[in-house]
C-alpha cells in the first residue's frame, strides 16, 4: 500500500471507529467504562490531527477544529463554555468586512457596466434572466427549510442564559418600508443595518454610472481596488476560522450536547435536496424552452463544474467555462459580458442557501418568523448576495448582516460553518452551472446561438469532404517530404 495512504486510512478508521462507540454508548446499546470512551475519542482526535498536520489545508482544519471543538465541549463543559471569547473575536473580526464588502462589490456590479446602452438589449436580457432565476432559487430554498424544519428542535438549555435572543419586532408595512432607507450612512454601518447599506449603494452606484467617464473611472478603480482587498481581508480572517469555529462548536456543544449535529445533517441534506430540485425544475427547463443541446452541454460544463467542486470558488472556474462555452456556439462578445457580469448578479447555489441558512438560524433560535419577515429577508438577501463569487464562504459575511439586521443570534452560524465546505462544493457548482446556462440561453434569445458540430460528425454527414480530405498517412508523408 501506498504510505501516503497509510495515515489517511487509519485517520478514517479510527474515526470510525471512535463515533460509533460514542453512539453507541449514547444510546446504551453497549455499556463501557466512560473513561475508555473518552480515552478513544481523543485517541482518534489525536491521529485526526496528526493528518491534519500532514495536509496543511485550511478546510481541513476547520474540519479537524470542529471535531476538537466537539469534544472538548462534550468532555469538558466549563472550558467549552470559556472558549466563547476566541468565537466573539472571529465574529468582530467578520462584522468588519460586511459594509465595505457590499459597497464595493454593488457599485463595481453596476457602475462598473455603465455602458448597457452600447451593449443594447443583450444586457437587459441578461439582467432580466439573472434577477428572475435567482428570485426563484431563493423561493426555492425558502420553501425547503418550511417544509424540513431541520433548525428546530435544538435543545435550548442554557443558551437563554448566556445569549440574549430577541425575537424580531411584528412591524407594519409602513415600519418596513421606513427602515429600508437610510437616514444616516455611518449610522446605518455602525448599526450593522445591511439593507440600508445596500440602498444607498445602489443609488450611489446609479449616479456614479450617470457621471462623465472622466470622473467615475477613479471612483470605480477605487472600488475594485477596495473590493479585492476586501476579498484578501476575508482570507486572511479566515486564517483565524479554525480557532473560531473550533471555540463556537465547543461553548455550543457544551451546552447542548451532540444533539445539534444531527440538525446540521439535517440542514445539508436539504441543501442538496433544494438544489437537485432547482436544477430538475429551474434550469432544466430552461434549458429544454431555449433548445439548447442537453447533453453537449452537460459535456462543456463537465470540467468548469469539476474545478468549481474542488476549489469552492466559482471564479477559479471562469477562465474554463468561458472557453468551453465559446466551444458550444455561444458568440464570443456574449461570453465576455455574460459569463463576468452573472458572477455578480447570477449566483444561483449561493442564493438558494443563503435563504435556507437564515432561516435555519431563526428556527435553531426557536423564533418563529412571519412569511412578511421572510420575504423581507429573502429580499434583503437577493440584494446582498450580489457580488460573492470570489472567495470561498465569502457568502459568511453577507449571511451574518443579513442575520445580524433581523435581530437573530448568530451562534447557529458558527455551527453551520463547521460543515461549510460540504455545502459550499454543492453551491458554487450550482453557480457555474447557471452561468453556462444563462450564457447559452441569452445567446439563443439574441438569435446568436450557433452550436458548433462535435468532432467526428464531418465523417458521417458529408461523405465527398470525408473522401477529399487528405488521411493522416498522406499527411504524415507530405510532412517528411517537405
Amino acid at each position: 500500500m501506498n504510505k501516503k495512504a497509510i495515515l489517511p486510512l487509519a485517520t478514517l478508521i479510527c474515526i470510525s471507529i471512535a463515533a460509533l462507540l460514542t453512539v453507541l454508548q449514547q444510546y446504551e446499546i453497549i455499556a463501557l467504562p466512560a473513561a475508555v470512551i473518552t480515552a478513544i475519542r481523543w485517541a482518534g482526535t489525536g491521529v485526526l490531527l496528526l493528518y491534519a498536520l500532514q495536509k496543511r489545508s485550511l478546510t481541513t482544519w476547520i474540519l479537524v477544529s470542529m471535531v476538537v471543538g466537539a469534544q472538548i465541549g462534550y468532555d469538558f463543559p466549563d472550558v467549552g463554555q470559556s472558549l466563547n471569547v476566541l468565537s466573539k473575536v472571529f465574529l468582530k473580526l467578520i462584522k468588519t468586512i460586511i459594509a465595505p464588502l457590499i459597497f464595493a462589490t454593488l457599485v463595481v456590479g453596476i457602475a462598473g457596466h455603465a455602458n448597457l446602452k452600447q451593449i443594447g438589449s443583450m444586457g437587459w436580457k441578461a439582467l432580466l434572466y439573472f434577477e428572475v432565476v435567482t428570485t426563484i432559487a431563493l423561493f426555492i430554498g425558502l420553501a425547503a427549510i418550511n417544509i424540513s424544519k431541520a433548525g428546530e428542535g435544538i435543545d435550548m438549555t442554557g443558551i437563554a442564559e448566556t445569549e440574549e435572543i430577541v425575537a424580531p419586532v411584528k412591524q407594519t408595512w409602513q415600519d418596513i418600508i421606513l427602515h429600508i432607507f437610510p437616514e444616516n450612512i455611518a449610522k446605518s454601518v455602525a448599526e450593522g443595518q445591511v439593507l440600508q447599506i445596500v440602498v444607498f449603494s445602489v443609488i450611489f452606484a446609479i449616479g456614479l454610472a450617470m457621471v462623465t467617464e472622466k470622473k467615475r473611472k477613479p471612483m470605480i478603480d477605487f472600488c475594485e481596488s477596495l473590493s479585492e482587498t476586501m476579498f484578501k481581508f476575508t482570507n486572511i480572517i479566515m486564517y483565524f476560522a479554525p480557532v473560531g469555529v473550533g471555540a463556537a462548536i465547543a461553548y455550543t456543544v457544551g451546552h447542548m450536547g451532540f444533539g445539534i449535529l444531527v440538525n446540521l445533517f439535517q440542514l445539508l441534506a436539504t441543501l442538496y435536496v433544494a438544489l437537485l430540485a432547482f436544477v430538475l425544475l429551474v434550469l432544466l427547463p430552461i434549458a429544454l424552452i431555449a433548445r439548447i443541446p442537453i447533453v453537449r452541454f452537460l459535456k462543456a460544463i463537465s470540467g468548469p463544474v469539476s474545478i468549481a467542486f474542488a476549489t469552492t470558488s466559482s471564479e477559479a472556474a471562469l477562465p474554463r467555462a468561458m472557453e468551453e462555452m465559446e466551444k458550444l456556439g455561444v458568440p464570443r462578445r456574449i461570453v465576455a459580458f455574460v459569463m463576468p457580469t452573472g458572477y455578480s448578479f447570477n449566483l444561483d447555489g449561493t442564493t438558494l442557501y443563503l435563504a435556507l441558512a437564515a432561516v435555519f438560524v431563526a428556527q435553531a433560535a426557536g423564533i418563529d418568523l412571519s412569511w412578511e419577515q421572510q420575504l423581507l429577508m429573502v429580499f434583503t438577501l437577493m440584494l446582498t448576495s450580489k457580488g460573492v463569487a470570489g472567495v470561498p464562504r465569502a457568502s459568511l459575511v453577507i449571511l451574518l448582516g443579513t442575520v445580524a439586521s433581523f435581530n437573530l443570534p448568530v451562534w447557529p452560524l458558527f455551527a453551520i460553518l463547521g460543515i461549510d465546505e460540504l455545502m459550499d462544493m454543492a453551491r458554487t457548482s450550482i453557480n457555474v452551472t447557471g452561468n453556462c446556462l444563462a450564457t447559452a440561453v441569452v445567446a439563443r434569445w439574441e438569435g446568436e446561438f450557433d452550436p458548433q458540430p462535435e468532432v467526428g460528425l464531418v465523417e458521417t454527414t458529408n461523405p465527398d469532404l470525408h473522401d477529399a480530405l487528405p488521411k493522416p498517412e498522406e499527411e504524415s508523408s507530405k510532412s517528411v517530404t517537405a
